[in-house]
């Protein structure tokens, strides 16, 4: 198979066929012309990955042909040949958007290097290309699963201040998609174009977090051997995303702080400031305002990233949300896998709507993912959901002393109608998932009349298209 087609244009009949007897020779497949419209009608009908054109061509000049072949393809490279090897001729075929540029007479080598680049080049940006077209589909606010009310009202607020510059402070449990929305903040900006750096505040020892996010001079402590450029220099002209920053030491807190303020830091180990353009975006599964009472967060600091608030509620909060994710995560254990299963059976569905979730998307994501790996069924039956799980659900509680169980060991217990009104919603939350959203088969699983489940349904706010399959990708 041949290694990449390349385009060569050529007005030199013997030195256009010694470059494609060269070329060939190689194993590339190769087009050549003398003709700027032969080039141009070539360049429409087929592929090509590479284009060499000579600058002074009989009926035109090069670079106005590589113009007209970069306004068709601009991602295929082009290098320019030159009998004229001045630096004006090699400065405007570089300005003008060649690759490169290979003055005449030239070594076999030089041209195999320059093309070797040039692919190279090329390769590195469809990479690039392929990898920000998943990203912008994966971590795009359409494919974020939000259909209970409380994850629409969020993706409602980020859409909105997505293009701003403010830093935004996202809270919630472990789980929640803390990472998650932080990307599509970023991807739905006009920094998307630029890199997007987190860092996980916990996962380093004091030590090693301030190097990591300002950098270091060479010689700053036992061990640097060379200057290292630290997340923020990286994030330049992006987004920086600092998770479970309620664990940061508050002496790097201070410094963090100094950065927002004044948008510069000192690396470690040097006398010169570093500027810094970076949105910042902060995460915490703690509460900081407690932390700032308790005097392990610098109050300052928290009314310096406190800008914007975002919090994620846990999923067991969001029920309705929890069958489209069921379906997200069995699409993409099934492709991953490659086995066929269909669905889960009601009592596993039933088994999971009860389930209190204390691992929020992750922990469902790694039970359905345990689901199709072990079953041999086309069905997930009950015996794989949550199998060594011990939730207050499972032992037999029942859904109002299960949610009995939660509030008296947190909150005390809660007045007879806050009970009765939170077991009704849930159990009209299990109804509809089993019936997919189908309101008349709900209904009659309840044993309600029709228009009286509506009622229901309006009292809770629940939405029965939230609970019907759907089609559309979409990302925990």
């Amino acid at each position: 198979m041949p290694r990449a087609h390349i385009l060569v244009v050529d007005d030199n009949p013997n030195l256009l066929e010694l470059i494609k007897i060269r070329l060939e020779s190689a194993d590339y497949l190769v087009s050549a012309t003398a003709e700027d419209e032969c080039a141009l009608s070539l360049f429409k009908e087929k592929v090509f990955d590479l284009c060499i054109i000579d600058l002074m061509l009989a009926h035109g000049d090069g670079l106005t042909l590589m113009d007209k072949l970069r306004a068709i393809r601009p991602d295929v490279p082009a290098i320019i040949l030159t009998a004229h090897g001045t630096i004006e001729s090699a400065v405007e075929a570089m300005r003008r958007g060649a690759y490169s540029y290979l003055a005449k007479p030239f070594e076999r080598s030089d041209l195999f290097l320059q093309i070797e680049r040039a692919l190279e080049h090329r390769h590195l940006n469809c990479e690039i290309k392929r990898l920000k077209e998943l990203l912008n589909e994966r971590f795009n606010f359409a494919n974020i699963i939000a259909h209970s009310a409380k994850m629409r009202a969020i993706i409602d607020t980020v859409t909105r201040i997505a293009s701003l510059d403010s830093t935004v402070y996202i809270d919630g449990e472990s789980g929640t998609g803390k990472e998650l929305i932080a990307k599509a903040i970023h991807l739905a900006s006009a920094r998307k174009d630029q890199p997007f750096v987190a860092l996980n505040c916990a996962a380093l020892p004091e030590t090693l977090l301030e190097s990591e996010l300002f950098g270091h001079e060479r010689g700053a402590f036992t061990g640097a051997v060379k200057s290292t450029k630290g997340l923020f220099t990286q994030a330049h002209g992006g987004t920086i995303f600092l998770d479970e920053i309620g664990d940061m030491p508050l002496a790097t807190q201070s410094k963090l702080l100094r950065v927002l303020q004044e948008r510069q830091f000192y690396p470690v180990g040097s006398e010169a400031p570093t500027a810094v353009d970076v949105r910042v975006i902060v995460a915490t599964n703690k509460n900081l305002e407690e932390q700032v009472r308790k005097g392990l967060f610098r109050d300052d600091l928290f009314y310096r990233i406190h800008v914007i608030p975002v919090h994620l509620p846990p999923l067991r909060e969001r029920k309705e949300d929890i069958v489209p994710l069921v379906e997200h995560f069995l699409k993409k254990c099934r492709e991953q896998m490659k086995k066929e299963v269909r669905g889960l059976t009601p009592e596993a569905l039933r088994k999971l709507m009860l389930h209190d979730w204390p691992g929020n998307v992750r922990e469902l994501e790694n039970t359905i993912e345990y689901a199709v790996a072990m079953t041999r069924n086309d069905m997930i039956d009950a015996d794989y959901v949550l199998p060594t799980k011990t939730s207050v659900a499972e032992t037999g509680l029942g859904l109002t002393a299960a949610r009995e169980h939660a509030l008296t060991a947190s909150e005390g217990i809660p007045s007879l109608k806050d009970a009765r009104d939170a077991f009704e919603r849930d159990y009209l939350t299990q109804v509809l998932a089993l019936a997919e959203g189908n309101v008349s088969h709900a209904a009659k699983l309840a044993g309600k009349y029709r228009a009286d489940f509506y009622d229901l349904l309006k009292k809770h706010e629940l939405r029965a298209d939230d609970f019907k399959k759907t089609k559309t990708s979409v990302t925990s």
